[in-house]
């Protein structure tokens, strides 16, 4: 069996001690796991750099799981929006095994935004940068409305879990211990439940729904 290493990539610089991505990198070395974090995007000055420098030092042999939240998950999207303007034989990028896009702040990708002007991967550019792909949200969400992410998982084809009351699916959501997303981790277990491990409202990803674009 392949060693796992995991990729976490963080949404923002004030995540606390109590946040499931650390959580997450205090369980898995007792599974066998290798933890690696990104800085946060907010503290790099070139977050996409420092992914790239991170995914690269994951050894090929190796089983790559990513979870990206918040920034971090808008992040991984512009990593696969322009990763086929950089791949070439001499300059591969190494691809995950599979991962894990949790509640994106649709903020990042409003019109005229820096993230709208360099572009979103469609599906094909997102099955370059990674195997099996999922998106995770908060039905209440303020911050990205759940119509929004029904349009995202639609238009990159990735399943999608929605969880009742999960709003950003961070500490202030009560996103501490996790662990149905550590059964993803260590074993690609789906869908995505809530952290007292009931059922998503919504899975899969379907037509969007009318009105949004």
């Amino acid at each position: 069996m392949s060693e796992l290493h995991v990729l976490l990539v963080p949404g923002g610089s004030k995540t606390g001690p109590w946040h499931w991505q650390q959580w997450l990198a205090a369980r898995l070395p007792d599974s066998g796991a290798v933890v690696t974090t990104c800085p946060s995007p907010a503290e790099s000055h070139d977050p996409l750099a420092a992914l790239r420098v991170r995914l690269a030092r994951t050894p090929p042999e190796a089983e790559l799981a990513v979870v990206a939240h918040r920034r971090g998950a808008a992040l991984w999207l512009r990593h696969a929006a322009t990763l086929g303007a950089r791949r070439s034989a001499a300059d591969g990028v190494r691809r995950a095994d599979r991962v894990l896009l949790v509640a994106p702040d649709d903020q990042v990708r409003a019109p005229g935004s820096r993230a709208d002007v360099l572009g979103e991967p469609d599906a094909p550019a997102l099955r370059e940068a990674g195997g099996p792909t999922r998106l995770v949200v908060g039905a209440d969400d303020p911050a990205s409305p759940v119509g929004a992410a029904h349009a995202l998982a639609h238009r990159l084809r990735v399943e999608l879990d929605v969880l009742a009351e999960g709003r950003g699916l961070d500490t202030a959501a009560g996103y501490g211990p996790w662990p149905a997303l550590l059964r993803w981790v260590l074993y690609g277990s789906v869908p995505v439940a809530d952290r007292f491990d009931s059922a998503p409202c919504a899975a899969g990803w379907s037509p969007v729904p009318e009105g949004v674009r």
